[in-house]
């Protein structure tokens, strides 16, 4: 381990008075204490006004003393004692009636245990075994049923593994306990544990104690006291960070009681809030977004910050803090420490931390560590005994190393090394010895005689218990149960979560623009279809098509709220953790934010279609029209929320919503009238709230109205040329229209519906809105006990990787890596020997570079006059502050910003950058984005196929990622699949897909080391150091590295807020140079500081000031350095100008051909589908529902006129499936386009290659879909029977698979165009209202409007799938009218049927069932299908014609994939 990182013995915060220099990064300590002991007073739960009064003279005299005492010496603790401290202030205290909430936590035997047993992988689910699943389904849940009642050795419980295995100690309050161990350790499973969140563990056994409190009455009533702060940041990314915050100050601050008198609610969250921006030195991003990895907010090290104030603002007395500074520069993750520490002693805090890279400054301010090993606790004690228990052991100590890295160390078989004289023989060295050895010491001896001491304490002294209770519950505003965890009363948590929701969607423009965009654009579309209906025949059947469509769009906009039901979740988790709101309050508040919106869109579209399609024009008629519309929007919203709320991912969801969907709009009384429907499924009628909506607008509509029986309502009437018969009804003629009375030209509407569709006017208000408002209410309550009750645990952080199953050489592979790991490692001596120049390799250089993006009201400049190079075979890095631009200045220079401007000259051996720039260089990004169904092996070898030179052979490139993985010491998660990867392994994997590009020019990485430990930080240093030395030229940000880490780099770029250059040049044997230059101009760094940490808070980096008193950026541009770095610059540039042109006879953006482009990215889409079995198993399931239900509704149909009419609906559900498959496939290209987006600015891949994949991928489980539905469609219907026979099912079979084609494109454009899913989901209604409307079902085609007749038919697709698969069903079907379905007239007397009809029949088709009768003449309206489908503008010669027109369609939204892909990939960065 002689390159075991080393670091600082000792830490700006351990200088003394001898150093004669200010310490610029020490907190100020009178002020902090000061601020927190006030914070405390206000958030105190007894500040009374009765005793305020007297105690507010005493008090300051007071704190002021305690605070001299503790300012003495902050790190050291024994100058500031917590019992002491109270003691001391105990009179105050009691003056002023301030109870504190002291919190000490025991556990004893803690053992926490996972899914899947030690030696058993976890495989990921596929296709095929999800098939399988579907078949078994039957015998799995009858085992299910049945395995309850037999005997425990027939019902094995699954197999577990334990994580921890059992571990005792105490925190009293007011200590810190720092968690160590390599990754993978354990530490975040104890940190869960010991926080009280067990829900996503098998198992969690021991006995846990908070102030004497069990584990059970803690979470039940003392939730928020206790929480955890996960490694990942999950905010709203919409919404600013003084909201994020004052959000959660709106939750968690105290009521009156907890408040000083006179102290407003808004003034108290103002104040908090400010105090703890101040504190985490984040003021400057109070009205900045937050963002994530795709919306642009601030930093990444201001977003941790973001997440540590948000759960400062709970106030809880035990936290756990798993790996908080990730992220953040070395001087703030000090002073963040430093802050903890101030809290800890100050509030009385119980504090665990893990850090992975902890300098020697921040492991001082611990009282405790506690190091585990593979789930065993092999240390826990004081944190000044813990090097010496080790070294005791027979470790080796090394002197430069710091303690957190050799407690680690300790731990690691790979990096850790013995004593002289000490082997693996005789020091305990694996877990299990090592936990055997720590048991055996006095330290464990110690331990134990401490926690019954202290358990003891706490049963006996109740004080600190019960102070704790009281002051718990006179934080509870009022009118909170005293059982409750909240703060916040249930209505009172409705409108914090209504508020944030409604900024969240203000601040949404976009979307808001949008959906009120689409959704008037259809109301005009949908308005014109159904213009100005006439009161006559003809307005009958379409009134109710409006009413039906209407509704319908309520139906498919509310669809999109299962997608919107996904997102969030992780949010939803961590702040219920928090206890900041109860989970049945976000249903809620939910549904009132949206009120504002969905009534003003759902208004201004009810009023468009209504007074253009003529309905009614009344107050009374409008009103009722939208009053039960907006209902079952609402009815209908709550419904896709709560599936939403059910299931743990979307496809579960979506498969088991479209169970109901096609049910929905079937029984809906509409498309088949209740007396007709099939008597073993009428009842879904009756429980549809559909049915009751359609039906209750149909009765106020109709009972308004009667209309007027005239043109081809009239039985017989003139054909063209004729004059035989009277233009309106007369007593020889019959109307056809439903609720006709003989001789009578006027219908009432009322008879009309009731003949029809078997619908009462009088059961408008007395049923039918009943009905819904009770569904609209029974889904709110259904919500609300679905998030509280139903909803399983969160699986974030599981703690486990899912494994694909091993290919015979992944076996081979794996083995020879992990033959590879048992070798001993040789350790590799620094080499003396000089560097090589690399003269043939390029320079990159940047001069003047500077960076402006827009900001509301102007422009912001984040990078100003940057100048620099990075030479081939140097190590450079990047470093400032967080939030100083570092990752700005990397995106700028490795060119992957996209908006903004920027200025200055990038070059590369003095000329501009080619196109092939991105192609030579590499970026391992800040944000881990990877395809999450490949494994870590498939991820590499992907990124070594297309981006190393095509050239090379597979082989070359297989064996260069085997050395990577091991490196990367990946071996054991080869074959994990990524989705599964904590977040350390992800890291590691995104640092591996970029090394496996071996870029030729410049390898970019941002933050390579954050969120692992310091050796796994030191290997990947180096590695670049390594790669470096053969040529490289690497330029990478680096937060918090220890001084030998830091000297392994040859030049450093020091950034300061503002992205003004404070140094570039050489770091120097042990930093010497940068040392120099930060003393010449009064920063002189110590022999003991690091002098990586020490640059950081001499620039004023943390909270503190500057050394000295000129700004580092004027000092730099005024220093001999600086004119040192631009002549270097002209040098490298007329060097590199001197250099030969290399001939461009094709510059290529890409390093792989087309074909191979395409050939690579349609294999891991192809893999990525199959190992998605959620995703095709929903395909497969909505199809095979549909269809049966569409076949079970018209089970073997018949030769009647209704049978005729129920073929057309049933091929017309043809129609409905692609808006469906849009709602599922849209979402998923969108989250595919993230990944692309990434890989695109690489040059993998070009665009076409993507777009190609994505379709590829989904044709042969599109053609699956529907030959399943074909057959479960033709056969049991019946279809088949006119003269193509079943020879025109076939063709019928090959239209639907055109259909699925251009339903999977057409998703994949409305995917391509849509910035997020919550835009595509806004596309579903419009386009499925439009497509389906103006094909020629739900309007007939002589009923559709001139204006849309003459195009807009023609370029409807469905227009084709209509015309082609009725035309092919219904030619040369004969017709047989059922006696019901006859119109029946009386011919004048003397004459028969024939004689007084003969001549209409022959004009208009159809036969006279009794033409030889001379009175009740029964005419049915068709004879052959061509009866009725000429009429309609289709025909049978036609059919080839449009399938393949339908084919077209599909071919031509696949162009428009490519083109939107290509030049709408909404990634502004």
């Amino acid at each position: 381990m002689a390159d075991t990182p080393a670091s600082d013995t000792a830490t700006l915060a351990t200088l003394n008075d001898d150093n004669k220099q200010r310490s610029v990064n020490q907190v100020d300590v009178h002020q902090a204490e000061a601020e927190f002991t006030q914070l405390q007073r206000d958030l105190s739960s007894s500040a009374h006004s009765s005793t305020h009064a007297q105690s507010s003279t005493p008090q300051p005299e007071h704190l002021s003393k305690d605070l001299e005492e503790a300012s003495a010496d902050v790190v050291a603790e024994e100058h500031f004692d917590l019992r002491e401290y109270l003691t001391s202030s105990n009179d105050a205290n009691q003056a002023a009636g301030i109870k504190h909430k002291h919190v000490g936590i025991t556990w004893e035997d803690l053992e926490v245990t996972g899914i899947g047993g030690e030696d058993n992988k976890i495989y990921v689910p596929t296709f095929l075994g999800a098939i399988l699943g579907s078949i078994t389904f039957p015998l799995m849940l009858t085992w299910g049923l049945i395995s309850p009642l037999l005997p425990p050795k027939y019902t094995p419980a699954p197999p577990t593994r334990t994580i921890i295995h059992k571990n005792s100690g105490l925190l009293k309050p007011g200590e810190m306990c720092l968690v160590l161990g390599c990754p993978g350790s354990g530490c975040t499973t104890f940190l869960k544990a010991i926080a009280n969140e067990r829900a996503s563990y098998a198992g969690v056994k021991g006995d846990v104690r908070y102030a004497g409190i069990d584990h059970v009455e803690m979470n039940r009533h003392y939730k928020g006291e206790v929480v955890y702060n996960q490694e990942d940041d999950h905010h709203i990314a919409t919404l600013t960070v003084a909201q994020t915050l004052d959000f959660a100050l709106a939750t968690k601050a105290p009521g009156p009681k907890g408040r000083l008198p006179g102290v407003k609610r808004k003034a108290f969250i103002n104040q908090v809030r400010g105090l703890l921006l101040r504190m985490l030195n984040i003021s400057h991003t109070n009205q900045t977004l937050v963002g994530d990895a795709f919306v642009r907010g601030v930093s990444g090290g201001e977003r941790k910050r973001v997440s540590i104030a948000e759960m400062m603002t709970t106030r809880a007395r035990v936290q756990s803090w798993d790996n908080t500074t990730r992220g953040l520069d070395a001087s703030t993750a000090l002073d963040l420490i430093k802050s903890l520490r101030i809290m800890t002693d100050i509030l009385g805090q119980t504090t665990f931390v893990s850090l992975y890279q902890a300098g020697e400054g921040i492991y001082d301010l611990f009282d405790k560590v506690m190091v585990i090993d593979k789930g065993r606790q092999v240390y826990f004690g004081s944190a000044s005994e813990a090097r010496s228990y080790f070294e005791g052991l027979g470790y080796k100590s090394l002197p430069r190393q710091t303690t957190a890295d050799y407690l680690t160390g300790c731990t690691d078989p790979n990096e850790r090394q013995f004593a002289p004289g000490r082997s693996y023989a005789d020091v305990p060295s694996s877990p299990e010895t090592l936990e055997h050895a720590f048991r055996a010491s006095p330290y464990y001896g110690d331990l134990t005689t401490s926690l019954e001491k202290y358990k003891i304490h706490q049963a006996e002294e109740k004080r600190d218990q019960e102070a704790f209770r009281a002051a718990v519950l006179d934080d509870k505003k009022k009118g909170v149960s005293k059982k409750s965890p909240y703060t916040l009363g249930y209505w009172g948590q409705v409108k914090a979560l209504t508020i944030r929701q409604f900024q969240t969607k203000v601040q949404d423009r976009f979307y808001l623009y949008t959906s009120f965009g689409l959704a008037i654009t259809l109301s005009l579309v949908v308005g014109a279809a159904y213009f100005n209906l006439p009161l006559t025949a003809a307005g009958g059947f379409t009134r109710g098509s409006v009413v039906f469509i209407a509704l319908l769009v309520a139906l498919f906009d509310s669809f999109g709220e299962i997608a919107f039901m996904m997102m969030g979740r992780s949010i939803l988790n961590k702040q219920t953790s928090y206890s900041m709101y109860s989970r049945g309050a976000f249903p809620i508040a939910n549904l009132l934010s949206d009120l504002p919106f969905s009534a003003v869109r759902i208004f201004i579209y009810n009023v468009v279609i209504y007074f253009m399609t003529g309905l009614h024009r009344s107050a009374g008629a409008f009103w009722t029209f939208h009053l039960i519309s907006y209902m079952t929007f609402l009815s209908m919203q709550g419904f896709f929320r709560t599936f939403g709320l059910c299931f743990q991912n979307f496809d579960t969801a979506f498969r088991m919503s479209v169970i109901f969907v096609p049910n929905i709009i079937q029984y809906s009384g509409y498309l088949i009238p209740e007396f007709l429907m099939k008597r073993w499924l009428f009842w879904i009628y009756y429980i549809n709230p559909f049915s009751y909506s359609w039906a209750g607008i149909m009765e106020s509509e109709f009972s308004r109205i009667s209309l007027v029986c005239e043109g081809a309502y009239v039985v017989p009437r003139n054909g063209p040329g004729m004059n035989k018969y009277p233009n309106v009804v007369g007593p020889n003629q019959a109307c056809t229209l439903y609720g006709a009375r003989p001789g009578s030209s006027i219908v009432s509407g009322a008879d009309y519906i009731k003949d029809g569709y078997s619908l009462d006017v009088n059961d408008l208000w007395r049923r039918n809105f009943l009905v819904v408002l009770g569904w609209f209410i029974f889904f709110i309550v259904a919500q609300v006990f679905v998030i509280e009750y139903l909803q399983g645990p969160s699986l974030d952080g599981i703690g486990f990787a899912v494994f694909a199953k091993e290919t015979k050489e992944a076996a081979k592979l794996n083995a020879a890596l992990r033959e590879k790991k048992k070798a001993p490692k040789r350790i590799e001596e620094k080499s003396e020997t000089e560097k090589i120049s690399f003269t043939d390799r390029k320079t990159f250089t940047w001069e003047r570079v500077d960076y402006t993006v827009p900001v509301p009201g102007g422009t912001r400049r984040l990078l100003h006059e940057v100048y620099g190079y990075v030479k081939p075979g140097t190590l450079t890095a990047l470093m400032g502050a967080s939030g100083a631009g570092k990752t700005t200045c990397l995106d700028v220079l490795a060119q992957r910003k996209n908006i903004g401007v920027v200025s200055g000259d990038l070059l590369v051996d003095g000329r501009p950058l080619g196109g092939d720039f991105a192609r030579g260089t590499a970026y391992a990004e800040q944000m881990d984005v990877h395809e999450g169904t490949a494994t870590v092996r498939e991820a590499m070898r992907f990124s070594a196929y297309l981006r190393q030179p095509y050239h090379v052979p597979k082989e070359e490139k297989d064996a260069y990622i085997e050395e990577v993985i091991e490196l990367l010491e990946l071996q054991p998660l080869a074959d994990a699949i990524v989705m599964s990867l904590n977040v350390e392994a992800r890291k590691r994997l995104t640092i591996g897909v970029e090394l496996a590009s071996k870029p030729e020019l410049l390898l970019f990485l941002d933050e390579p080391t954050s969120g692992l430990d310091g050796q796994s930080a030191w290997n990947i240093v180096r590695f670049l150091r390594k790669l470096a030395d053969q040529g490289q030229a690497i330029l990478c940000t680096i937060h918090q590295p220890s001084s030998l880490l830091f000297s392994s780099f040859d030049r450093l770029l020091l950034l300061e807020r503002g992205g003004e250059t404070v140094y570039f040049g050489d770091v120097g044997e042990d930093a010497a140079t940068v040392r120099g230059y930060f003393a010449r101009y009064g920063a002189v760094c110590p022999d003991n500081v690091n002098p990586a940490e020490y640059m950081l808070d001499a620039i004023g980096a943390g909270l503190t000031p500057r050394v000295g008193g000129r700004d580092w950026a004027d000092i730099w541009r005024d220093s001999p350095e600086f004119r040192e770095t631009l002549e270097d610059i002209e040098r490298i540039k007329a060097t590199g100008l001197k250099k030969p042109v290399e001939g461009k006879t094709s510059v290529s953006r890409y390093s792989t051909p087309f074909l191979f482009q395409m050939k690579t990215v349609s294999e891991r889409s192809f893999v990525s589908l199959w190992r998605s079995p959620n995703y095709i198993y929903s395909r497969f399931f909505i199809h095979v529902v549909i269809s049966l239900i569409v076949s079970l509704s018209f089970l073997q149909l018949g030769h009647s006129t209704r049978d005729l009419q129920s073929r057309v609906f049933a091929m017309f559900w043809v129609c409905v499936m692609p808006a469906i498959i849009q709602a599922q496939l849209a979402p998923l290209w969108v989250l595919n386009r993230m990944i692309f987006i990434r890989e695109y600015h690489s040059r993998i891949y070009s665009t076409e290659a993507f777009a190609i994949a994505q379709l590829v991928s989904e044709i042969p489980y599109s053609i699956l879909c529907a030959i399943l539905y074909w057959v479960l469609m033709v056969y049991p219907i019946g279809f088949g029977q006119g003269a193509a026979g079943l020879n025109g099912t076939g063709f019928q079979l090959l239209v639907i698979i055109f259909v699925e084609l251009f339903g999977v494109t057409l998703s994949q454009l409305i995917g391509a165009i849509s910035p997020s899913i919550q835009i595509a989901v806004l596309y579903n209604p419009l386009l499925a209202t439009i497509l389906t409307t103006f094909c020629g079902v739900t309007i007939p085609y002589p009923d559709i409007g001139k204006w849309a007749r003459t195009w807009l038919y023609y370029l409807d697709p469905f227009t084709r799938v209509v015309s082609s698969m009725i035309s092919t069903e219904l030619h040369g079907l004969k017709i047989q009218c059922k006696p019901s379905e006859f119109s029946v007239f009386n011919p004048p007397d003397g004459q028969t049927c024939s004689a007084w009809a003969g001549e209409f029949v022959s004009a208009f088709g159809g036969y006279l069932d009794n033409a030889s009768d001379t009175s009740a003449c029964r005419y049915c309206p068709y004879a052959v299908g061509e009866d009725f489908f000429l009429p309609l503008n289709i025909r049978y010669d036609d059919r080839w014609r449009d399938a393949f027109v339908l084919f077209a369609f599909f071919i031509f939204n696949f162009i428009l994939v490519v083109i939107a892909s290509r030049f709408l990939r909404f990634a502004k960065r």
